[in-house]
């Protein structure tokens, strides 16, 4: 069988399970969530030994630091991703919520009902650990999931697919309820782009080429996972303190994740105190910095000068654009304009511009006085995400066990028709 017939058939066979997988009920989906965060850990040194397969080939091809943490995985990140499926489980079932009950005056009964979207396509790039978390995240909220990861990861993905997969054996939810495309043919995306009849949604999460691909091809709906050009913006109101502590860590913590700041705002009243300072450190820690004129000016030595690219640029590195504005203002218009409405952050101790800020910035997060490093499904409470959305429709923002459902109408008459 070749390589489009053998996605087909994963898409009819999940198509058809996706019924019976509605059925199954929370405590069934809990013992599945618990026998795979229990399998990670008893084979985290398998799964640890196959990663470093995928670790020596993005050094082998020259793969950039920041993109290699994103592959590596430990003790500590299988944990990680242990816990997230048990925080899974935790969470409330949302199949079969009731959102609204409507009593009409003829008697009908009207209610409104959380469902699974039904079978849900996940292309993903980098971070094995999405493998797992997308895999609870659509079991627990009733969908069956096809993944397409990276060729980067393919040995990862395998084998944390190949011990969840195994640990539904214990339970009666059919091991292809989850599934996995292993070929690392570009064209195995282009395939299951074209299932319609088959996947009811399609969450990419990776580069801005992987998204635009996704997004040209598809003839099933995308919720897009688009780039995080995100901001932080220190106002002259700002505790310059805190300010700096929440610029090291959007930017240094972990550089090579969408919710990392890209571009620093920085209002022209405090720039000279503060620039001088944040830049100090954030260069000790490894990141260049590439600034406008008045940056340039205040910090003496190492800023490049930043081109328009740059402002509407995801470095997922240690790289980082800064200006200097005239207003809270112009800091709102940069972003906007140039952001890609992942998550912006405002520091100020002034009420009225954090709450100017919040309502004026068009993005799916928006902070005030917090790291833009937050944004994130587990940090959220969520349990986990398939993806941060940066689209308005269906789902914004960390997309989560909610935003894997959609709703019916069941109404209930008592032999009412029309006149």
């Amino acid at each position: 069988m070749n390589l489009q017939a053998q996605i087909l058939k994963m898409a009819k066979d999940a198509r058809k399970l996706s019924y019976k997988l509605a059925l199954v009920d929370a405590q069934e989906k809990n013992r599945a969530l618990k026998f795979m965060a229990d399998a990670l850990v008893e084979n985290q040194a398998y799964i640890i030994r196959e990663n470093t397969k995928d670790i020596k080939a993005a050094q082998a091809n020259h793969l950039a630091q920041a993109l290699i943490d994103r592959l590596v995985l430990n003790d500590k990140r299988i944990a990680a991703m242990a816990e997230s499926l048990l925080e899974t489980m935790k969470l409330k079932d949302p199949v079969g919520e009731l959102l609204e009950t409507i009593t009409r005056p003829n008697g009908l009964t009207i209610k409104k009902v959380r469902v699974p979207l039904g079978v849900v396509g996940i292309i993903y790039e980098s971070r094995p650990n999405v493998t797992s978390d997308c895999v609870g995240l659509c079991l627990k909220s009733g969908n069956v999931s096809i993944l397409k990861g990276g060729k980067e990861a393919i040995f990862s993905n395998k084998a944390i697919f190949g011990v969840l997969k195994k640990a539904l054996k214990k339970t009666k939810i059919p091991q292809n309820a989850i599934n996995l495309i292993e070929s690392t043919d570009r064209a195995a995306v282009k395939y299951l782009l074209e299932l319609e009849e088959y996947v009811d949604v399609i969450v990419p999460r990776g580069g801005e080429e992987l998204i635009r691909f996704v997004a040209e091809h598809s003839k099933i709906p995308v919720i897009k996972h688009y780039k995080g050009v995100c901001h932080v913006y220190v106002s002259e109101h700002a505790d310059l303190n805190m300010a700096h502590a929440i610029t090291i860590n959007a930017k240094v913590q972990r550089p090579g994740v969408c919710n990392a700041m890209e571009t620093l705002l920085v209002h022209k009243d405090v720039a000279a105190r503060f620039l001088p300072v944040v830049a100090h450190e954030l260069k000790k820690s490894g990141v260049e910095l590439r600034g406008c004129p008045i940056t340039k000016k205040i910090v003496k030595q190492g800023v490049k000068k930043a081109t328009k690219k740059d402002w509407s640029t995801e470095y997922l590195d240690l790289i980082l654009s800064v200006r200097v504005v005239n207003s809270l203002g112009q800091a709102i218009e940069h972003i906007n304009h140039y952001g890609s409405h992942h998550s912006d952050a405002i520091v100020t101790d002034e009420k009225g511009e954090a709450q100017e800020f919040l309502k004026a910035v068009d993005s799916a997060c928006v902070y005030v006085n917090a790291s833009t490093r937050f944004t994130d499904g587990y940090e959220f409470g969520f349990g986990a995400e398939v993806g941060i959305s940066t689209d308005k429709l269906h789902v914004r923002g960390p997309m989560a066990l909610e935003g894997l459902t959609t709703y019916k109408y069941e109404i209930l008459g008592k032999g009412q028709t029309r006149s």
